[in-house]
């Protein structure tokens, strides 16, 4: 069936009312756009007390009212109006907005596609005025407080198409209430209050930012969930990083802000998550509360309708900043870190312990060097710094020898990608039930050790028996913790792995292998276009990747640790990653999965017998190790029953 021919007309000019109603289609998406907006003028105008109102999920109506500066009533109807702000009036104040607001089109695209009034009162004004309609209204007495009271009621009245559009109530209300959230979060010193149908359904007074974050994301974000406050240069990132126990099903509880501003950005996402990779399932998605503060010339919010994408002028040191600012603070997930924060229990009659960050007892602080520590080996090799972790290791003395003893080397991954070494360990515990180990890797000696006098400085405390080979029963002074040893040690030695390649790459250049016979294959143009561009980048990660013709990549050299991996595929992967957020993260997540592998086979496992002494030395391990409270696949490996918690299974005291 044939389309119908255009009819022709000639090119005129539209009439106002039209131009404001498709500005509408980009800035008034659905009622939660409206709140959005109106409460960002709130906040541009020094509110410090806002009430948001609604009606049949916004779509009858939306009031905001604010104690801010107010609108004389000689400037409200060119509030109005299209393109009329007070908040940048150059070329100059656009590239350095410091307003939430700036473009002046808001209130103009509401009024077209809703009925809206106006009631302000400047402060020293004797009473109020306000506006009705557009910015053609008459501007009348009225009464009210110091501040704006913005009125929209019956959204789309005259657009019934749009109307369709929209979800039902309780729907629209869900969006409303979720843009509340996400300001509220951004400005804690602003109390907030939301009503819908009459009944107050959340209020915020001013506070500080860690207790308007638990208010809003809940008691178990609180529990579990590590500050973060770093600078470098002109960046600044401070919030709170949940801890991978923490994580959910849904990308939910995910609030990042950009110098005051909400946004989703895929530059900032992956950053957060690139550093989430070595402590979290795949499937399942941390929560966060982070606020990223810089220069606003250094940064391009007028890129999106909505202003919830902007654009870095430096985007790939605003990533590496983002990733090594997350993971530091992730590197230090360990008992001695943050004391009171295992993994929860399941059973509904035990709870994890409650004990709120920065309110960690003396015991259970990070602990300096003991006569306990020093009794483990800690060969002058083993690397000290935090390696990958990038946090810097505390306690390096009471590591166990690392799994790469002197002269030891790496050769290719062979087989299932497990790296094989030429080096052996020999076995410490003869006469032990082992496992079958995969071939050519063996599982890696717990050394044995000594219960000093006190138990002070041990937040793991001392181990008491073995449950089904499995699990380490240990008791401290809050009560029971069980250890998953199989989980606990694969963490170590992936540590441990990471640091001693890392030190014995000691900042010598990337190790390559050439390839006999050039691999080639098709690219488009910006991949060409990058491997030209990014010659030195590609160098210093190990690549040769060079163009032969204007459509056709060669791969003459890959580091030698992924000699084996596809050549094209880990190509097209480097090139999308050092285009998009600099210094490869793919050479790293390969790296680490060989690493990964390695350390999952050479554990302890199930139903190997420990004796007392080793199960102490993995306890003492776990508390010296970034990242202990979990495996390499994000399972936790210890949790911690409480003698109250023991009680109550018991009825104690009831």
């Amino acid at each position: 069936m044939n389309a119908p021919a255009p009819t022709h007309r000639p090119i005129q000019q539209l009439p106002d009312q039209l131009i404001s109603q498709i500005a509408a289609g980009e800035v008034v998406e659905r009622p939660s756009a409206v709140v959005k907006e109106l409460l960002e003028n709130a906040l541009d105008a020094g509110a410090t007390q806002v009430t948001v109102r609604l009606e049949e999920g916004g779509v009858k109506r939306i009031a905001i009212t604010d104690n801010g500066r107010g609108i004389p009533p000689e400037e409200l109807p060119l509030a109005l109006a299209r393109h009329a702000t007070s908040k940048i009036a150059s070329l100059t104040d656009l590239e350095n907005v410091n307003t939430l607001g700036f473009r002046g089109e808001a209130l103009a695209s509401i009024a077209s596609v809703a009925a809206v009034k106006i009631t302000s009162r400047t402060q020293g004004a004797a009473h109020a005025w306000e506006i009705v309609g557009s910015h053609q209204g008459t501007v009348s007495p009225s009464s009210g407080p110091f501040g704006t009271t913005i009125d929209v009621q019956d959204l789309y009245f005259n657009t019934p198409a749009r109307r369709k559009f929209l979800k039902s109530e309780q729907t629209e209300y869900g969006h409303c209430a979720e843009v509340v959230r996400r300001i509220a979060l951004a400005r804690p010193d602003v109390s907030f209050s939301l009503t819908h149908n009459g009944r107050t359904i959340d209020h915020w007074n001013t506070s500080e930012s860690a207790k308007r974050s638990a208010q809003i994301l809940g008691g178990d974000f609180a529990e579990a969930r590590l500050q973060l406050d770093e600078s470098a240069g002109p960046l600044r990132l401070h919030g709170y990083v949940g801890l991978p126990t923490a994580s959910k099903a849904r990308a939910d509880s995910q609030y990042f802000y950009v110098n005051g501003r909400f946004v989703r950005d895929k530059l900032l996402v992956h950053a957060v998550k690139a550093a989430y990779e070595d402590v979290l399932h795949g499937d399942r998605f941390p929560s966060y509360v982070l606020a990223l503060e810089l220069d606003p010339a250094m940064v391009d919010v007028n890129v999106h309708p909505s202003k919830i994408e902007v654009r870095f002028r430096d985007s790939r040191a605003v990533h590496q900043f983002v990733f090594h600012a997350v993971q530091r603070a992730l590197a230090r997930t360990s008992a001695t870190a943050h004391g009171d924060t295992p993994a929860p229990v399941s059973a509904a009659e035990i709870t994890p312990s409650s004990t709120s960050l920065g309110d960690t007892p003396s015991w259970r602080r990070p602990h300096e060097q003991t006569s306990f520590g020093s009794q483990l080996a800690s060969p002058a090799w083993t690397s000290g710094s935090g390696g990958g972790g990038g946090g810097g290791s505390r306690a390096s003395s009471t590591f166990s020898p690392s799994p790469f003893p002197p002269g030891s080397r790496w050769d290719a991954p062979t087989g299932a990608g497990v790296p094989q070494r030429t080096s052996d360990y020999g076995a410490l515990f003869t006469g032990t039930p082992k496992p079958a180990q995969p071939p050519g890797v063996q599982e890696a000696p717990l050394p044995e050790t000594t219960r000093p006098a006190s138990d002070d400085d041990f937040p793991l405390g001392f181990a008491l028996a073995q449950l089904h080979g499995i699990y380490v029963l240990a008791q401290n002074r809050k009560g029971l913790v069980l250890v998953d040893m199989h989980a606990a040690h694969e963490r170590i030695l992936y540590e441990q792995l990471k640091n001693a390649l890392d030190a014995q790459a000691g900042g010598e250049q990337m190790q390559v292998q050439q390839m006999l016979i050039p691999v080639t294959f098709f690219a488009d143009a910006i991949e060409v276009g990058t491997a030209q561009e990014e010659q030195e980048t590609l160098k210093a990660l190990g690549f040769d990747i060079a163009a032969v013709s204007p459509a056709t990549l060669a791969v003459r050299a890959v580091p030698t640790l992924l000699k084996n991996a596809d050549a094209q595929t880990l190509a097209r992967d480097v090139l999308r990653d050092v285009r998009e957020f600099g210094g490869s993260r793919v050479l790293i997540e390969r790296r680490n999965e060989l690493l990964g592998t390695l350390a999952c086979h050479t554990a302890v496992r199930a139903n190997r017998i420990l004796t007392q002494p080793e199960m102490n030395a993995l306890l003492r391990q776990m508390e010296a190790t970034e990242r202990a409270d979990q495996c390499n696949h994000g399972r936790p490996t210890w949790v911690q029953l409480e003698i109250a918690a023991l009680d109550k299974l018991f009825l104690r005291g009831q």
